[in-house]
């Protein structure tokens, strides 16, 4: 009790705020709000058809796509490049195929991603060994 652990991110190296700092849980749901109404407007429009059953099927596919995709290469999906956030590895490089397909079906399972750290990272992220920050 009463012990100071610092500000979230201080254990990665990282700034305390601005650009580079760990991204606040606001804006990252934010984040996964945008993604999750696109690949349901892909899923419904594209390949379901019109059935809005098939569609949330759909979409959990069209999820795992588009992260794996985004994220591996320019590291953000679209809604986190709109909330100016960036997944990155624990080093601050860019994180690799399996770390990042790893990450998206730990985020998959939702659970994984309720589970954070003292730092605000999910067990989805901290397994991966990333880290969402501001740009």
């Amino acid at each position: 009790m009463g012990v100071d652990f610092g500000y979230r991110g201080k254990r990665l190296g990282l700034p305390e705020q601005g650009p580079g700092s760990v991204a606040r849980v606001g804006r990252r749901f934010a984040a996964v709000f945008i993604d999750w109404a696109l690949c349901m407007v892909i899923a419904y429009g594209l390949l379901a058809r019109g059935d809005q059953q098939a569609a949330g099927n759909w979409a959990l596919g069209v999820f795992l796509v588009l992260s794996a995709l985004t994220v591996g290469t320019i590291g953000s999906t679209p809604g986190k490049r709109i909330l100016g956030l960036r997944v990155l590895a624990e080093n601050g490089e860019r994180l690799g195929a399996g770390r990042v397909i790893t990450r998206t079906v730990l985020l998959l399972l939702v659970i994984p991603a309720l589970v954070w750290d003292r730092d605000g990272r999910g067990l989805h992220d901290r397994l991966a060994r990333a880290v969402q920050v501001r740009i």
